[in-house]
């Protein structure tokens, strides 16, 4: 009987080793075709961004993102990324905190409504706002008689950008509070802790990463999104355009090296957010190692 075990699993280990064990040729083969498509994919056009953002010369390169209209949609994408950001922050954490540590009515409602912004167009999303409180909305005559405006105004951007970008926070969260378990807010509770300091010295410090890692995502599509943002922004130049439609507007008017220095500031975030992502998912990787041991 033993040896029938043991022949079992030298087959076991042997089919294992032969479906996951590639001959030298099939790796490499793999390996080029995996760097030609991020190289063809990713680096050169990252790299064809920077090169015509700075053909013009350094000067024509400031000049492109120092003029009143670039800076306004600077300002403005940092100030809906400003709101929009903390929302989603306190969203998520409530939220990813709610589904992994209680039980209610409703929770796997909220847990699937949580991804609706991953399975709606960013466009319909913004249409929706406009549906709400344009003009012809079904709020749209009381906000205008009100002097309210929200929809081709500031309101509606920050509004659209929640929408698209509250998903990530609490989809960092959720998993992650799952695996933890309730254990050691049990633990702090039975100690004589109260529930916000269980919150803030248990919980909190548990996630920290993970929702660090959230945010970080949550800014970086925050300043990027174009689609809701779109349409719900008006296009007033100077006034309701961030930085993507900035560059759409330079673009359609053939100002290309405006347009691509533009770009390139947003490549730039790219860059510094997948940095900073790569870092914390280092991260993130020990403490989930190390909650699974515990």
């Amino acid at each position: 009987m033993s040896d029938l075990i043991y022949g079992l699993d030298f087959v076991t280990e042997d089919r294992a080793r032969s479906v996951t064990t590639e001959r030298r040729p099939v790796r490499i083969a793999l390996i080029l075709i995996a760097v030609a498509f991020l190289t063809i994919f990713l680096l050169l056009p990252l790299v064809s961004v920077f090169s015509e953002a700075l053909r013009a010369g350094l000067g024509a390169y400031w000049e492109a993102i120092s003029e009143p209209d670039a800076l306004a949609a600077m300002r403005l994408t940092l100030l809906v990324a400003a709101i929009a950001v903390p929302a989603n922050f306190l969203f998520g954490l409530a939220a990813s905190w709610a589904i992994a540590k209680f039980e209610f009515p409703g929770k796997s409602v909220l847990n699937t409504l949580i991804d609706l912004p991953f399975s709606v167009s960013p466009v319909i999303s913004g249409l929706v706002y406009v549906l709400l409180f344009g003009l012809q909305g079904y709020f749209g005559a009381y906000l205008q008689s009100e002097g309210i405006q929200i929809v081709f105004a500031v309101p509606g951007i920050v509004l659209a950008t929640i929408f698209v970008t509250f998903p990530f926070v609490a989809r960092e969260l959720v998993p992650l509070m799952q695996e933890q378990g309730i254990g050691d807010e049990e633990a702090a509770i039975s100690l004589g802790a109260s529930g916000l300091k269980t919150f803030l010295f248990v919980t909190l410090p548990n996630v920290k990463w993970a929702l660090l890692y959230g945010v970080i995502l949550c800014n970086a599509r925050a300043m990027g999104e174009f689609g809701a943002v779109s349409v719900v922004s008006g296009h007033i130049r100077g006034k309701t355009n961030t930085m993507p439609l900035h560059v759409e507007i330079l673009y359609n008017e053939y100002n290309f090296a405006a347009a691509f220095a533009v770009a390139s500031l947003l490549a730039l975030l790219a860059l510094v957010t997948l940095v900073v992502k790569v870092a914390l998912e280092w991260r993130f990787a020990d403490q989930i190692s190390a909650s699974g041991r515990h």
